[in-house]
């Protein structure tokens, strides 16, 4: 990351689970001064499993929202992280100064089987988004 960056965005298609476990990592990993946004090309509300599986790891995103575009200061964002191939391919038209980077995760919400097998799949997408945002941070 740029060590200038003062804002970031975590973009996903629904804005329910890897953006929301990104945002709720970045608001603990992040320097002082950094303004955290996420938000979805089409919000639905956070899943309730993305919630419970960042508690596990003694973050809570129970208090985050869903949100559009529409309610970011896209002028001001200095990194744009997408976390899905539909958001970085529908990403809005960005200032030149906005940093890009695309981390291309399975969606969780996707997951089917006993509740165990997804309750998994959760905790290893939150696993690599907490390794990504740590990285993100170490450089």
């Amino acid at each position: 990351m740029n060590k200038e960056a003062r804002s970031i965005l975590f973009l996903c298609t629904a804005n329910s689970c890897r953006s929301q476990m990104a945002e709720g990592f970045t608001r603990r990993l992040a320097p002082a001064g950094v303004r955290v946004y996420s938000a979805g090309t089409e919000p639905k509300a956070v899943h309730p499993l993305a919630i419970q599986v960042m508690r596990e790891a003694e973050i809570d995103i129970s208090a985050q929202r869903s949100k559009g575009l529409a309610a970011i200061p896209i002028e001001n964002i200095d990194l744009v992280v997408t976390l899905c191939g539909e958001a970085a391919e529908s990403c809005p038209t960005l200032p030149r100064k906005t940093e890009r980077l695309h981390w291309p995760l399975p969606d969780p919400a996707s997951a089917a089987g006993e509740e165990e097998t997804v309750l998994k799949i959760f905790r290893q997408v939150r696993d690599e988004i907490h390794a990504r945002v740590e990285k993100l941070f170490s450089l």
